[in-house]
């Protein structure tokens, strides 16, 4: 039989034990250095005297500038990545030739998948390193598609290719059904390996190409053997 004097002991037990669920500013002292958390996920490494700090989920998050707390507070889950492996929503979109491809067509195979936008200069400077990779593994089973978050993309993609310097032979689709929301994009450039419908690796912002060909490598060779 329970004890009536142990109840509030028990609550209080699985207050503490429940995950914080509302992102909460820090008021104690900063430390006088840290990664900016945003800047972090853009590739910047170099520690920065932070603005001011979150704490959200049983972790601390600091960032180097107030505009970037106060969009942290609103809507945490928008800046943190999603978690790695995870199902890879299944989409159908169009080329910029009209054929329609779908994700459930490259099962079996190793996809890279490159969301990007023509307004978005890290994105096009990119380009050329994807179709480098394109070229020297598609012949070891890699599929490699670009898929444009452009508005009125039917229109821009078409003609921002015909101008480019690099000449880009992988498909190109056009997100016209917010694709890269379902798929857990929160920013761009954003880069995804995906096999047997699971993203298995998601680069966002300063894009590594070393290290996307690394991981390529990797999965080529499991796939050998």
């Amino acid at each position: 039989m329970l004890n009536p004097l142990m109840l509030p002991l028990i609550i209080t037990a699985l207050v503490v034990s429940q995950p914080q669920d509302k992102a909460i500013r820090i008021k104690a002292s900063l430390p006088a250095k840290a990664h900016c958390f945003i800047c972090k996920q853009n590739g910047e490494l170099e520690l920065e005297k932070p603005a001011g700090g979150v704490s959200y989920k049983d972790k601390t998050y600091y960032f180097c500038n107030k505009s970037e707390i106060e969009s942290f507070l609103k809507d945490p889950d928008a800046f943190i990545p999603a978690p790695l492996p995870r199902t890879a929503a299944p989409f159908t979109l169009k080329t910029t030739t009209g054929t329609s491809i779908s994700l459930a067509d490259m099962r079996g195979k190793l996809v890279l998948i490159d969301f990007w936008a023509t307004w978005c200069v890290p994105c096009v400077k990119a380009m050329p390193g994807i179709q480098k990779l394109h070229t020297k593994y598609a012949p070891d089973g890699l599929a490699v598609i670009g898929i444009s978050i452009d508005d009125d993309a039917e229109r821009k993609v078409p003609a921002f290719l015909k101008k480019s310097k690099q000449a880009i032979t992988y498909p190109m689709l056009l997100d016209s059904r917010e694709t890269w929301k379902q798929l857990g994009v929160k920013a761009i450039p954003s880069v995804m390996l995906v096999k047997d419908g699971e993203i298995i690796e998601h680069w966002t912002g300063k894009i590594d190409m070393k290290a996307i060909e690394l991981s390529i490598q990797q999965q080529i060779s499991k796939q050998k053997h």
